[in-house]
């Protein structure tokens, strides 16, 4: 089939040779492409949305042939949710929670710490009886025997361990040291067992995991030996430097030599001696763990990091060399390797390998996945291999019954005997009556879901009879036929979403018939098939033969045919333009009108033709050339019609003649074709008379600003140029009154002066804004020769005499100086009229720093220092001023006749006559935050910041735009160093465009992982606030 395009012009190319008034049914048909040949399945590749008559590739080919049951739902089978025989039960990771659900699958092998914890007494039993109400344990022990028996006897592939992390108060979201969490839990663990009566209960945790050594100092002059006893749960061993597990063991144990100042000072010569200090190991656990010491500080970065070195280690460990008394039985074999995934010391993955005491079969538990290894051997080599390493150190070779892992953090020995493990642990009877109720309730939820899947299968088997049935019955052919949307019938192929009613509403012309653009996305078929579909899905309208819109065809032929004849009109108009309009035959036309006629006249056609409401089109926004008219242009926002550019605001024609040309009576006729509505102005039709006025009026008060200004600035022109201006630091000798008024009115004065045509006349003083709302003045005599000097003008009393002619002076503010000529001439005193309001400037000064201390996303500047020097001074002397000083030295210095910078205030009189402290606040507000604008320098960028934010967030931010990881940012502002991470920037005194200094240390080379860094970012809090420390 012809692409889409081309089935529109075919449907249409009758346009060209037909009137309007001659359309037939037979165009109309052809309009709407009723006979179009049908495509074939196979030929057609996708659906042709240009022929209403191609049924192909709506998606009926998901339901053509045979299909498989499980196509008709998404819901997996219930079954493999279900545990797998002679296979452990997983658990479920929450989010971070690998590390205890590792450790819950080693404790729970442990058979003779399931049995003992089977045997603590438990409140549980008070539950059995209540079906009604879920069981929730109360106590770490009862949470532990819960576990224990879901994972010993459900159902399930994998139980969830929620209950017994939120008792412990962990944070899901947060990855732990998972060695710091088998210390503290079992600390927890064996503290609460210590109140059990049954001694098998109370002492289980130290018969399983508590062993005994001593350290021993030797005195090196008469022998003594001085003994310190310990227990401990495992013994943490050094693997830097090390290859071997037994190496590590022996480091562990090694002597050390206490000399010079560490030297050991000896009860018995009751002196400071030479001495040797060792481990001695006095008893060995049936249950010996092995923490390898992976997770290390590095004193260089100040974190974390992992050691990914790679330790052997056997299945077999003889300790009877480590410890002092032989003769006992102190070979162990391998039990449980813990591997953390991952290069990193705060992130990755953690899984175990676990033998089974029971069967000897080795398994991997992985969260909710459990496989078993083949051959009852353990395999690490998919482990190592699944991270690629750092180092380019290779894997050693590992002989029979030996390994070889730099992921494994933990190994678990377990003491040799010859007696066989019990194999008959039993779930006591009251918690096994908790798992068979959560069986039951697994077992429900599969019924449940296998009655869905059926349910679905059902569903989409009728479906499929249904589709077959009536696509086949669908092509309409010569028998009476109906429309309807290709959306619909391609959601009704949809097997994942229902059927919903047919809906043409969006179809439907003005006339409410199909519209013939809409043809496009509607396929035509068959009465018999939309009888069925009506009746099943119900919906509307139905659109049969007579929706077909003759009214909309014969528009578009009418738009179609003047499409065509635009070009030649255009061509037309052109050469008739290049004529001169003699007499009074012309009519007025608007330059920008002529220049966009053409653009103007397809738009309205478009709209016409797409069946739009609008008239006369519209003018296309950035048609408008430089000769259009100015203020009123920027004012009207709505776009103009054909001709409405020389249309006054009165609706007269314009008094511009620049706006406008006369064309002859030919072109107006032809343009009048495309735009009949647009307004009509002969060329002996005169201008607005309203406006004439106006203009009139506006020459003579231009008029008269020039002159008012002239005579203003020959009256003050040191005022005006800024020349031989007073100072308050240096009062002058040959006076002793200045007078005050603000900057604000000086500049607007300025301005006005300057462009006295585009201004207003500026016609009061304005000296309220300085004053309180009690008439005193918000100035001290101190801050006017400082901070506030830059929102005063100090004016001579020559000046102020014209100024009050001038202007309307509706408060007069000036300082006297006394005291000159007495005894004591440095006693000379200063006082101003009005005098201040000391509340009024005490409230001013409280809201300045406040608005300094509550900002939220201001602006400041971090400047990156190099070579440890602070700030370069020639490169960015901005840096060692402050910002608004380097604004306001510009100002000051800026040459005669410059522009003034807009403070975007339309009537400054006005305002300024409102007195009232918000509004002197505003306004103070105004002039500081022009004179604070920051200009960047090289090296330095912007940040985005609130004051209530932390110093370490800062340091993030940092960290993102320079690269500097926060603990190698020192931070400085003004000379003052920032280092309380705590701390927010409005407290440490960061205001909106302050400028913080940032020396970067030296960046180190090795840095253990990206994720290193961000997690340093926050600070680290281990288990604080959980469970596991008594909270």
């Amino acid at each position: 089939m012809a692409p889409r395009l081309q089935l529109e012009k075919a449907a249409w190319r009758w346009a060209e040779t037909v009137r309007p008034e001659e359309v037939s049914q037979e165009h109309i048909e052809t309009a709407y492409r009723i006979w179009l040949e049908p495509c074939i399945r196979g030929v057609c590749r996708r659906n042709c949305k240009g022929n209403p008559n191609c049924l192909v590739g709506i998606g009926e080919h998901i339901w053509l042939g045979e299909i498989d049951e499980n196509s008709f739902h998404n819901i997996d089978d219930p079954n493999c949710e279900r545990r797998k025989k002679n296979s452990f039960v997983g658990l479920t990771n929450l989010g971070a929670t690998c590390y205890v659900n590792t450790f819950l699958q080693v404790w729970f092998l442990n058979l003779e710490l399931r049995q003992a914890l089977y045997l603590c007494p438990s409140t549980c039993s008070d539950y059995v009886t209540r079906e009604e109400k879920d069981y929730e344990p109360q106590t770490i022990c009862e949470h532990l025997q819960y576990l224990f028996a879901l994972l010993q006897n459900s159902n399930r592939r994998y139980i969830d361990p929620s209950g017994f992390v939120k008792a412990l108060g962990l944070d899901t979201g947060q990855q732990q040291d998972a060695q710091e969490f088998s210390k503290l839990f079992m600390s927890l663990l064996e503290d609460t067992l210590s109140k059990q009566k049954n001694p098998d209960v109370r002492n289980i945790v130290q018969q399983q995991f508590c062993g005994e050594y001593a350290y021993v100092t030797v005195c090196n002059q008469c022998g003594r030996e001085s003994k310190l006893l310990s227990k401990f749960y495992e013994l943490e061993l050094n693997i830097q430097g090390h290859k071997q597990l037994t190496d590590c063991i022996s480091e562990f144990l090694k002597e050390e030599k206490l000399e010079g100042d560490n030297r050991y000072f000896c009860e018995n010569c009751q002196s400071k001696q030479n001495a040797t200090r060792k481990i001695r190991l006095l008893s060995l656990p049936c249950t010996l763990n092995l923490q390898l010491m992976r997770f290390v500080f590095d004193r260089q970065t100040g974190h974390k990091k992992k050691l990914n070195t790679y330790i052997g280690f056997s299945e077999i460990l003889d300790m009877e060399p480590y410890v002092e008394h032989k003769g006992g039985s102190y070979v162990y074999e391998l039990s449980a390797v813990l591997i953390h995934r991952g290069v990193s010391a705060y992130s990755g993955h953690y899984i175990a390998h676990v033998k089974d005491p029971q069967s000897g079969e080795w398994y991997k538990f992985n969260d909710e996945d459990i496989e078993k290894m083949e051959g009852k051997k353990l395999q690490l080599g998919i482990e190592e291999d699944l991270e690629p390493s750092r180092s380019q150190t290779r894997k050693p070779k590992c002989g029979k019954g030996t390994h070889c892992s730099r992921n494994a953090y933990m190994l678990v020995y377990r003491l040799q005997t010859q007696e066989k493990p019990n194999t008959t642990i039993q779930v006591p009877a009251f918690l096994q009556e908790l798992v068979d109720r959560d069986n039951s309730k697994f077992e429900e939820w599969c019924v449940e879901m296998a009655d869905m899947r059926k349910q679905s299968v059902d569903k989409g088997k009728a479906k499929h009879e249904e589709v077959q049935e009536l696509y086949q019955r669908l092509p309409a052919g010569a028998e009476p036929y109906e429309f309807v949307s290709l959306e619909w019938l391609q959601k009704w192929l949809d097997e994942s979403t229902p059927t919903k009613p047919i809906d043409n509403h969006a179809c439907l012309c003005s006339h409410d018939k199909l519209h013939p653009d809409k043809i496009s996305i509607m396929k035509r078929i068959s009465e018999y098939a939309a009888d069925i579909f009506y009746s099943r899905y119900g919906g509307g309208p139905r659109l049969t033969v007579k929706a077909l819109c003759k009214e909309c065809v014969v528009e578009r032929c009418r738009v179609l045919r003047l499409k065509n004849q635009l070009n030649e009109d255009y061509k037309a108009v052109s050469n008739l333009l290049k004529a001169t309009v003699k007499g009074n035959d012309g009519f007025w036309v608007g330059k920008s009108s002529l220049r966009s006629w053409r653009q103007l006249a397809l738009e309205q056609l478009d709209e016409q033709d797409g069946d739009a409401d609008q008239s006369n089109g519209k003018v296309n926004g950035s048609s408008f050339g430089k000769d259009e008219s100015k203020e009123e242009r920027k004012e009207e926002e709505e776009e103009l019609n054909f001709n409405e550019d020389i249309l006054c605001p009165h609706g007269e024609l314009c008094i511009s003649e620049n706006e406008r040309r006369l064309v002859s009576k030919e072109a107006w006729s032809k343009l009048q074709q495309y735009f009949p509505k647009a307004p009509e102005f002969p060329s002996y039709k005169e201008c607005c008379s309203q406006c004439k006025i106006l203009e009139r009026e506006g020459e003579e008060n231009e008029a008269l600003h020039k002159m008012i200004a002239n005579e203003q600035k020959s009256s003050l022109p040191n005022l005006f140029q800024d020349k031989n201006r007073p100072c308050l630091s240096n009062w002058p000798e040959d006076t002793d009154v200045l007078y005050i008024v603000s900057q604000f009115f000086v500049e607007e004065w300025r301005k006005f002066v300057r462009k006295p045509a585009r201004c207003s006349p500026v016609s009061s003083v304005g000296n309220s804004a300085l004053l309180c709302p009690h008439g005193g003045l918000m100035f001290t005599f101190a801050s006017m020769t400082k901070e506030d000097s830059k929102l005063i003008a100090l004016i001579w009393p020559s000046e102020w005499q014209m100024i009050q002619k001038l202007f309307v002076v509706d408060h007069v503010i000036k300082i006297t100086r006394i005291g000159v000529g007495d005894v004591n001439p440095s006693e000379t005193q200063y006082i101003s009229e009005p005098k201040l309001c000391p509340e009024c400037r005490e409230g001013l000064l409280c809201q300045q720093q406040r608005d300094l201390r509550e900002y939220t996303q201001a602006t400041i500047y971090v400047h990156k220092v190099v070579d440890n020097k602070k700030v370069m001074k020639d490169s960015a002397p901005e840096l060692n001023v402050s910002s608004s000083e380097t604004e306001e030295d510009k100002e000051e210095t800026k040459p005669d006749g410059e522009k003034d910078p807009d403070f975007n205030q339309s009537n400054g009189g006005t305002k300024r006559q409102k007195i009232s402290h918000q509004n002197y606040i505003a306004y103070q507000k105004q002039v500081i935050r022009r004179s604070m604008r920051h200009r960047k320098v090289r090296g330095e960028k912007a940040l985005l910041v609130s004051a209530n934010q932390t110093l370490k967030e800062l340091k993030i931010q940092i960290m993102h735009a320079f690269s500097v990881a926060p603990f190698d940012q020192n931070l400085s502002i003004d000379g003052k160093i920032l280092n309380d991470d705590c701390a927010t920037l409005g407290t440490l005194g960061v205001i909106p465009e302050s400028v913080i200094l940032l020396k970067a240390d030296e960046p180190i080379a090795d840095y253990a992982a990206m994720d290193d860094v961000m997690q340093v970012c926050m600070p680290e809090e281990g288990f604080k606030g959980t469970g596991l420390l008594g909270h």
